[in-house]
């Protein structure tokens, strides 16, 4: 009789032959995204904003006329017409695009000076040229199919339609003449065609008498003329100047000539446009920001390694390594794609470094609660088990978060844009280095003989001090919830009455008008600016201090002239005044700004409940979701009371605290859901409770590792970096605390009702079936019931 193997020999040999193989392939997976990250890191450099290397950035908007729409067509010729224009001013590496139907947006980097360019830029340049048909008295003196226009010297005169257009022009240049002493010229060729055109319309002037008005030919530029030179007595009646070229003559310095020049040779907007924004920042600001979040990173990122490490000794570690891994992947991802890096992305950046943690710290406890049941045998297969286990809350926890930033890059425009773009590429770097970097690194590690002799180096082995204490007291947060409710609800209150109280201090992006600061060589006080400015003619202007030499004057409207005349005032006071920033914002776009703002925010709400619903039950979305907007009234009302300004950066912050509220939310509900499958008979109230007491050290360890980034970005920042990084300080801490004691108790009433409508529901049904809805039981022949059974099944969640 023939021996057989055991069976369980194969398998287990082709168990452990699979495990190595997993790892394996991680590991190049790993490895080739490292290396394609270097590659790009070293070949591919990251562009900066404007408020990081200073410059002006422009937002035109196109305006239809009675004979041409602003359409999708007239803005791109309109953006063609544009830079060809940027590109004669000699601006290094502008920026020109069309945003949407009707607005092109143009960056102009190095360019300190925004009023030159937006002239230049915001000129119609229709170019045309007129027959004089002779002298009129005043502008209203002109018959059917004439225009009469003031010319150089203040002459008025009739001009018929146009002979020539800037369509007939081939080139113009700014030239100056010796020979003659006459100064700066602009001469203009003309095509084949337009030369004939120019040759008659001179010839026909020719004809009349030296000096009268009809010897005469106008060249109008947007509606004014700029030169209405008298044909030479040369030129002989209907010959005309031949050549196909003419020179514009006039008091031009060389500037204005080469700008005359550029608007004649750039060619004619086809509609009109309008400055709705400009925006400004000094290069020194651009790199005070740079350096302000390159320390916030460093220290951040390595208070937060510490952290970890201490935490989680061995395991923590290699986190750390994988955190540097991250920052390395999320830089190469944004050279890749061509990204943006403004302000907001930067400190984006920095938040994400924190939201890595997350990940790292929800295996790390999950292997712990495997090690603690004792359910695993050793470190590396409890850490398969974590990772394995932890991989739907992660899931679900950075969708969240991806959803807000798709909302912020659809929805918001300019820097804030370029936060959602780096806080999605943040977040998807962190899912890459948390889920198969630091799993290759921690399965390597646990696979060696030292640690498999030594467990309690990787920090996985025990469960935590938080955690045992958690167990050893088993206290019973749960057993009234809806005190908890209450005292969330009087904070609440006490945050949202903010609003009315005080009021919200909208920016200029919400309202429209204009903001200057500046950069004073000593010190001015904001009252002792404010009467300056309130005698020099701006009664109206909010100053405020921003720091030891920084003064900010905001204004509904402002003009260019009237921005010299606050200069001018503010440096009386403080003594050398540099001018860091210039933003200006129309008024229909900051009416559109902050109803956009409000669509974002209904819309992160919409869909961080619709997918909450989908994913887990539609009652606990509703727990989650109002628990988020719990966070989002009392962050509000925070920086009401404070009379800190509601800009596009705090919009970034809101949409990143309702990604960050959703995430604590969601690991709790996860774990709920997960103990409903094993514990259906354990009443929904204490099974909370246990899922809270779980997942509490994820909580706490992962809201250590946001705040030290948020902490080191708030004290090292400045300006509107430090308002963002105050206003997500707030809202983890909000976050951390309504997601325990905010969206638990309201699952619990909410569970509690609807158990109830279900029993009601059912003992309906039952007494449909008697035919009397007020007495219980079934009928019998002699007209007399059968009492129903006093036991009561317990509802299941």
């Amino acid at each position: 009789m023939k021996r057989s193997r055991p069976p369980s020999r194969p398998r287990t040999r082709s168990r452990s032959r699979s495990r190595p193989r997993s790892l394996n392939v991680r590991a190049l997976v790993a490895l080739a995204v490292m290396a394609a990250s270097v590659a790009i890191a070293l070949t591919m450099p990251i562009r900066l904003g404007l408020d990081l290397r200073g410059g002006t950035q422009i937002v035109l908007e196109t305006k239809s006329t009675e004979t041409t729409e602003a359409d999708r067509e007239a803005t791109d010729r309109t953006v063609e017409v544009l830079r060809g224009r940027i590109d004669a001013l000699g601006v290094a590496e502008p920026t020109v695009v069309r945003s949407g139907e009707n607005r092109v947006v143009v960056e102009l980097p190095g360019v300190q000076d925004p009023k030159q360019a937006a002239d230049v830029l915001g000129r119609t340049a229709q170019l045309t040229v007129h027959s004089v048909l002779g002298a009129a008295e005043n502008a209203t003196d002109a018959k059917d199919g004439e225009r009469v226009l003031s010319n150089e010297s203040g002459q008025y005169l009739r001009l018929k339609d146009a002979t020539l257009t800037g369509q007939d022009v081939k080139g113009a240049d700014a030239r100056f003449d010796q020979q003659s002493g006459a100064g700066w010229h602009v001469t203009v060729d003309f095509k084949d065609a337009g030369g004939d055109r120019w040759a008659r319309a001179t010839g026909e002037a020719a004809c009349h008498p030296a000096g009268d008005a009809q010897r005469r030919v106008a060249i109008v530029l947007d509606n004014k003329i700029i030169s209405s030179p008298q044909v030479d007595p040369s030129v002989a009646c209907g010959a005309g100047i031949t050549g196909g070229s003419t020179q514009i003559t006039g008091s031009f310095d060389d500037a204005e000539a080469r700008e005359l020049a550029l608007l004649i040779k750039g060619g004619a907007l086809p509609v009109p446009v309008e400055t709705i924004e400009q925006r400004t920042i000094g290069a020194t600001l651009g790199d005070e920001a740079i350096s302000a979040g390159a320390w916030a990173a460093v220290i951040g990122t390595a208070l937060t390694a510490l952290f970890i490490i201490v935490v989680y000794r061995l395991m923590g570690s290699l986190a750390a390594v994988a955190l540097l891994c991250y920052g390395l992947i999320s830089y190469a991802a944004l050279a890749a794609i061509g990204a943006t890096l403004t302000l907001p992305g930067l400190a984006g950046f920095v938040l994400a470094i924190g939201m890595a943690v997350d990940a790292n710290v929800l295996v790390f406890e999950r292997a712990r609660e495997e090690q603690a049941a004792r359910t695993r045998p050793s470190t590396r297969s409890a850490l398969t088990a974590g990772f394995r286990s932890a991989f739907s809350a992660i899931a679900d926890s950075n969708i969240t978060t991806l959803i807000a930033a798709a909302l912020l890059f659809f929805l918001a425009s300019g820097p804030v844009k370029g936060f959602g773009v780096t806080l999605g590429i943040g977040v998807l770097a962190s899912m890459v280095s948390a889920l198969v970097i630091t799993r290759v690194l921690a399965e390597f590690a646990a696979g060696r003989p030292a640690v498999f002799r030594r467990p309690r180096i990787t920090g996985i082995s025990s469960t935590g001090p938080v955690r045992d204490a958690l167990l050893r007291r088993d206290p019973f947060l749960m057993r009234r919830p809806r005190r908890w409710l209450a005292a969330s609800l009087v904070v609440l209150v006490v945050a949202g009455s903010g609003i009315l109280v005080r009021g919200l201090n909208f920016g200029i992006e919400f309202t429209g008008g204009r903001l200057i600061e500046y950069s004073t060589a000593t010190q001015v006080d904001p009252d002792r600016a404010r009467n300056a400015l309130a005698d020099a003619g701006f009664p109206r202007a909010v100053v405020q201090s921003s720091g030891d030499s920084d003064l900010t004057v905001r204004m509904e409207e402002l003009t260019d002239a009237e921005a010299a005349t606050v200069t001018k005032t503010v440096a009386d006071l403080g003594g050398g005044t540099e001018r860091v920033r210039d933003e200006l914002i129309g008024p229909s776009l900051g009416e559109e700004l902050r109803r956009d703002a409000l669509i974002a925010l209904g819309l992160a709400l919409a869909a961080q409940l619709a997918y909450l619903a989908a994913r887990f039950r539609l009652l606990f979305g509703t727990a989650a979701v109002g628990a988020l907007a719990h966070d989002v009234v009392i962050l509000v009302g925070v920086f009401a009371w404070l009379g800190k300004p509601v800009d596009g950066v705090f919009l970034a912050a809101l949409m990143t605290v309702i990604g960050y509220s959703v995430n604590d939310s969601v690991v709790l509900f996860d774990r709920v859901r997960e103990l409903l499958g094993r514990e259906r008979k354990t009443p929904f109230d204490r099974l909370t409770n246990d899922a809270i007491l779980q997942t509490l050290p994820r909580t706490v360890n992962t809201g250590m590792g946001a705040v030290l980034i948020l902490a080191s970005l708030a004290i090292l920042a400045d300006g509107s970096l430090t308002d963002f990084a105050l206003a997500l300080l707030i809202g983890v801490g909000v976050g951390t605390y309504s997601s325990v004691f905010t969206a638990s108790p309201l699952a619990i009433e909410l569970h509690g009702r609807d158990a109830g409508s279900r029993s009601a529901r059912r003992k309906g049904r039952k007494a449909r079936s008697t035919g009397k809805s007020g007495r219980p039981g079934r009928p019998r022949k002699d007209g007399k019931r059968v009492p129903a059974s006093r036991t009561e099944r317990q509802e299941v969640p």
